[in-house]
């Protein structure tokens, strides 16, 4: 991959199979942070974010099965497989407790792994999570289309239509739903995330699997056991939580965040005027200075143990 940044490597894991992932650098004793994408997302998505956080924190994301240039081979796309390589990567590659930064499904996942492994996650940092519904004003274009994407039968054929865009026109329609102002991307990152989609593109089975992530999000926040399941796991929560949350967000409305919110008066909550779905990329020096302010306040109890310095993690 070209163009990545100083001090940004793209490395791969064996975890049953290769995942790959972006070390962004950071200080050697600074909190390892583990950064995780949305739906039809991809490690660069913190590209933008990352040089701003990286004086702070030592920067890893990760490419989810199905998505960027991780492929499942055998180990399932579905919310479940994704959080348990999710699990397994903390483990391998820090190996040590990690913050973990979540946007958008990245998020449920993040959610998912600190209430299943309390010992592993010293903090969450959610920007824009897929949280559980509430009643709130859908999107007329974009609810149907994201129900459309998730149906059997639907999902599939719209996936054979992406695979015909080119990487440009692919990375476009993707932004020109998440943000409120695609310009405020910056060139450099939008040029990488033309890359991965040109590589993505020439993998197998990208799209089914990217509909099979799809189905299992969908099924997570609208089904009965699965929903109660995840609202388990939020409620379970201990460590300190940062929640950004876009105000023009199309995909997840600002009011589903404000009664998780509510929910969870502990939880630190941000809200981010004239932003979208990913403020990470739309506006990267706001959200950079609100983890770290954040982590300098409510969140600073996440930074000791998820440093390597820390009792019981290796150096």
């Amino acid at each position: 991959m070209r163009a990545l940044g100083v001090g940004t490597h793209s490395r791969w894991a064996e975890l049953d199979g290769p995942v790959h992932y972006l070390d962004f650098g950071g200080p050697a004793g600074g909190p390892a942070v583990v950064c995780v994408h949305g739906l039809a997302g991809s490690a660069v998505n913190w590209s933008a974010i990352a040089p701003l956080l990286a004086g702070t924190c030592r920067l890893l994301a990760v490419d989810l099965p199905g998505h960027g240039l991780t492929r499942s081979q055998g180990r399932g796309t579905g919310v479940p497989a994704m959080h348990a390589l999710l699990h397994r990567f903390i483990e391998a590659v820090p190996a040590g407790p990690v913050i973990l930064a979540g946007n958008s499904m990245g998020g449920m996942i993040s959610l998912l792994e600190a209430g299943a492994a309390p010992a592993a996650v010293a903090g969450v940092v959610l920007i824009d999570p897929v949280l559980p519904l509430v009643p709130a004003i859908p999107d007329h274009v974009v609810t149907p289309m994201l129900a459309a994407y998730a149906a059997p039968v639907l999902g599939p054929l719209l996936m054979r239509h992406r695979r015909r865009l080119s990487p440009e026109d692919l990375v476009d329609s993707i932004l020109s739903l998440c943000c409120v102002d695609t310009s405020r991307v910056p060139a450099g990152v939008l040029a990488q995330h033309v890359t991965v989609a040109r590589q993505a593109l020439s993998l197998p089975r990208t799209e089914q699997e990217i509909s099979a992530s799809a189905r299992s999000m969908i099924s997570i926040f609208t089904g009965d056991l699965a929903s109660r399941a995840y609202r388990r796991a939020i409620g379970s929560l201990t460590c300190p939580v940062l929640l950004l949350h876009g105000r023009r967000d199309r995909l997840v409305p600002i009011a589903v965040a404000r009664a998780a919110a509510r929910a969870h008066p502990a939880w630190t909550m941000i809200e981010m005027p004239g932003v979208g779905h990913v403020p990470q990329l739309e506006a990267p020096d706001d959200t950079a200075s609100a983890i770290i302010g954040w982590l300098g306040t409510a969140g600073q109890t996440a930074t000791q143990p998820a440093s390597p310095a820390s009792p019981g993690r290796p150096a």
